[in-house]
C-alpha cells in the first residue's frame, strides 16, 4: 500500500520534532528534556493517559481503539523507541548539528522516537482498532539499562502489555526497506573487565620485572583463540577488546594494566563455553608469566529472540507497507539491544528500517534519514490496526 495521506501530511512536523532531539542530545537516564518534549507531545495529541518516570525518564503513553467489542477480551501492545544518544563528537554539517560537545544522536534514537510519536498522532486521532496501544519511550538504551528500570518500575504489569514490538534503523539498507529475521536476532553480550598486576621496573632490567603489557598482548591472543578453538564454526559468536591502559613513563615498564571488551553470542550455551575457557586460559597465563590477573564479567545485554508469531504480524504490517518484495529475510546480527529485556517479558518481535547510503551506526557523521520517516510511521501505524483489527 502506499504511504498513508496522513502520514504524509504530518511527516514535516514528525522531521522538525526529530532534528529538535538531534540538536539537543542527552545520555543515558539525563534524557529529562527529550523526555519532557515526548510527554508535551503526547498530552497534545489526546492520548488517554500519559505517565512520566517510568524507569527514571521514561515516558509511557497510552491510546485506546474506538472499535470495541465488549464480548473479547481486551488486547494491548507495546511499541518501543529508545531516547537517549552518544558520548561521541559529532562530524556532520546539517544545520540541526549536536549543539552539545560531545554528544550526538549517532544511532538514529531521534528518528526512532520521533516516528512513533507520528504513529501516536496518528492513532490518537482515528482509533480505528480495537485495544490498547502502549507507546514505551525508553531512557539509558545505549548503557543497557533502560528497559530494566522501566520493568522494575512495573512497565508490563501496569499497563497490561501482552506483547512488545520494536524498530530500529539500518545504514546500507534502502530507505523502504525493512528487515526482519525469527528466532534469535541481536546478541547478548558480556563486559569483561581484566587488571593485571606486574612489577614495575626499568627497561634496561626486564629480568627484574613482569611487563603487564607483555602479559595483556599474550592475553589478548589467547583469548581470541577460543573463537578459533573452542566454539563451534557454524555458531556465531564474537570477543573485542575496546581499551587496553598501562603505563605513563618513558624508559618504565609499569606495574599494572587494566584491559575490557565484549563477549557476543546468539545461544546461552555457546557464552558457558567462552566463559569456562576464559578462566582457564586467564589462569594460565597468571602462572606462566607470575602476574595476578584479576578478571570480572557483568551481563550488558541479553540475546534478543523474536517470537514466530510476533515476527509473522511484523512481517504481514511491513509488507502492507512497502510490498512483498521489499521485506527482507536478514540474519542476526552481534550488536545488542536493550529492547531484548522487553521482549524477554513478552512476546515480541524487532525489525529494521533502512536507512539508505548513510554512515554506519555510532559512526561520528552518522544522521538518520528523515526519508525513512514516512516508511516507518505507516508500519507502526499498520502493525497496531493489523493485530488490533
Amino acid at each position: 500500500m502506499p504511504i498513508l495521506n496522513r502520514v504524509a501530511d504530518l511527516v514535516p512536523e514528525i522531521i522538525a520534532w526529530r532534528r529538535d532531539m538531534h540538536a539537543n542530545p542527552e545520555l543515558g537516564f539525563d534524557v529529562h528534556r527529550t523526555a519532557s518534549f515526548v510527554a508535551d507531545r503526547l498530552r497534545e495529541f489526546g492520548c488517554d493517559r500519559v505517565v512520566t518516570g517510568i524507569g527514571r525518564t521514561g515516558v509511557v503513553g497510552v491510546v485506546k481503539g474506538g472499535r470495541v467489542d465488549g464480548g473479547r477480551k481486551q488486547r494491548i501492545i507495546g511499541l518501543r523507541a529508545d531516547m537517549d544518544a552518544l558520548p561521541i563528537e559529532e562530524a556532520t554539517d546539517v544545520v540541526y548539528k549536536s549543539t552539545r560537545a560531545g554528544v550526538m544522536h549517532a544511532c538514529g534514537h531521534d528518528g526512532h522516537t520521533a516516528m512513533l510519536l507520528g504513529a501516536a498522532r496518528y492513532l490518537a486521532e482515528t482509533r480505528s482498532f480495537d485495544g490498547t496501544v502502549v507507546f514505551i519511550f525508553e531512557p539509558a538504551e545505549e548503557l543497557g539499562a533502560g528497559a530494566a528500570a522501566m520493568l522494575e518500575d512495573g512497565l508490563m504489569e501496569s499497563f497490561g502489555v501482552q506483547q512488545v514490538y520494536g524498530m530500529h534503523n539500518c545504514p546500507g539498507m534502502p530507505v523502504g526497506v525493512f528487515g526482519i529475521g525469527e528466532g534469535p536476532s541481536w546478541a547478548g553480550t558480556d563486559i569483561v573487565r581484566f587488571r593485571i598486576e606486574g612489577r614495575g621496573g626499568h627497561h634496561g632490567l626486564p629480568h627484574k620485572s613482569i611487563d603487564p603489557i607483555l602479559v595483556g598482548a599474550q592475553l589478548i591472543t589467547a583469548l581470541q583463540q577460543i573463537l578459533a578453538q573452542n566454539v563451534d564454526p557454524i555458531e556465531s559468536a564474537g570477543l573485542a577488546f575496546d581499551s587496553f591502559h598501562s603505563g605513563d613513563g618513558l624508559a618504565t615498564i609499569a606495574q599494572t594494566a587494566e584491559l575490557s571488551g565484549t563477549i557476543r553470542v546468539l545461544k546461552p550455551e555457546v557464552r558457558k563455553v567462552i566463559q569456562n575457557r576464559m578462566d582457564e586460559v586467564v589462569a594460565g597465563i597468571a602462572q606462566v608469566t607470575g602476574a595476578k590477573i584479576d578478571m570480572t564479567s557483568e551481563v550488558g545485554e541479553i540475546i534478543l529472540v523474536n517470537q514466530p508469531e510476533q515476527t509473522r504480524i511484523a512481517v504481514a504490517a511491513a509488507k502492507d507497507v512497502a510490498g512483498k518484495d521489499k521485506v527482507l529475510l536478514t540474519p542476526p546480527v552481534l550488536a545488542g539491544d536493550d529492547f531484548a529485556r522487553l521482549a524477554n517479558a513478552r512476546p515480541g518481535a524487532y525489525i529494521w528500517c533502512g536507512n539508505g547510503d548513510s554512515a554506519g551506526l555510532h559512526h561520528a557523521a552518522y544522521d538518520f534519514n528523515d526519508d525513512a520517516i514516512p516508511f516507518g510511521t505507516s508500519f507502526w501505524i499498520k502493525l497496531v490496526e493489523n493485530t488490533l483489527r
